[in-house]
């Protein structure tokens, strides 16, 4: 199995159900609400672990009732937490509204992940035991450098995904192999909307991008190679709230069981399309059985 760390954030998603998201100053009446455990960093662990993956979580939630649920959803999923903490105060939140397109627009909260500004001897050794390194940006920057610094030192792959996205440090980007941004993110970290454009400009930064593009699929580029665009498999969203996170998860096991880009991309791909024919986050997930399913 492939051996995953994942630095990141553990929030319960506060999910409003509605017909479209309303404007500024507006009101609207939603359907449906849904409590659903979530965060970047757990959603990534779980959609790893369901694909197959033996994964460890670092990060920490709060000791409130959120953050007793956040931990049993993620032991549930086979996920480690032994070094997920529990820090005084309320657990991270993530305020979510999906409208009838499946589109979704998110205010996160950091709550206990805001405690997480730098790593023990034990994250740094569950970091060095493990074939791959992922993390995300709801974290405090000094942490994600921290434990991107300690992967590249033990020469374990490290993925970025930059979300929220904002100004990173030049040293994160050398300590990390392969950025996946969606096209926002892409635009905003290369200041280039279109795509190919945007990837070249991070290719000055990072050795591998794949930016997604969600029904269009995704655009992979490595220095010294063509870009190349994959196309992603038709259905009909009904809540796109974690298909990047999906995506990552399920690419990071694809990638550390040696599969090639292509099929490590497609492997992804078809994992992130269950996901988003089902509500919610992690719980629309896919187990492998269903992933590789013909």
């Amino acid at each position: 199995m492939t051996r995953i760390a994942v630095l990141g954030s553990t929030n319960m998603d506060l999910v409003a159900c509605t017909a479209r998201a309303p404007g500024r100053g507006e009101t609207v009446t939603g359907r449906e609400f849904r409590t659903v455990p979530g965060g970047k960093g757990a959603n990534q662990a779980v959609a790893a672990a369901r694909a197959g993956g033996e994964v460890m979580m670092i990060g920490a939630v709060g000791n409130d009732a959120y953050g007793a649920r956040l931990r049993d959803a993620l032991e549930h999923a086979g996920v480690d937490t032994d070094l997920l903490h529990t820090a005084e105060g309320p657990s991270g939140t993530a305020h979510i509204v999906v409208d009838d397109t499946g589109s979704n627009a998110i205010v996160v909260v950091p709550g206990a992940n805001g405690s997480v500004t730098a790593l023990g001897p034990g994250e740094i050794a569950a970091i060095a035991a493990s074939e791959l390194l992922l993390m995300q940006l709801e974290l405090p920057l000094s942490a994600v450098v921290e434990g991107a610094r300690a992967a590249h030192a033990q020469g374990v792959r490290t993925i970025l995904t930059p979300s929220p996205v904002q100004p990173l440090p030049d040293e994160l980007f050398d300590h990390t192999d392969l950025l996946v941004p969606n096209e926002h993110e892409a635009a905003e970290l290369s200041g280039q909307d279109e795509p190919h454009a945007a990837a070249q400009i991070l290719l000055r930064k990072v050795p591998e991008v794949i930016i997604t593009l969600g029904a269009k699929g995704c655009l992979y580029a490595a220095r010294g190679g063509e870009p190349v665009l994959f196309e992603a498999p038709s259905v009909t969203a009904v809540d796109t709230t974690g298909a990047g996170d999906t995506f990552v998860g399920a690419l990071a096991v694809a990638l550390g069981e040696g599969r090639p880009v292509a099929a490590a991309v497609a492997f992804a791909s078809s994992a992130a399309a269950l996901c988003v024919q089902k509500p919610g986050a992690s719980t629309s997930m896919p187990y492998r059985s269903e992933i590789e399913a013909p």
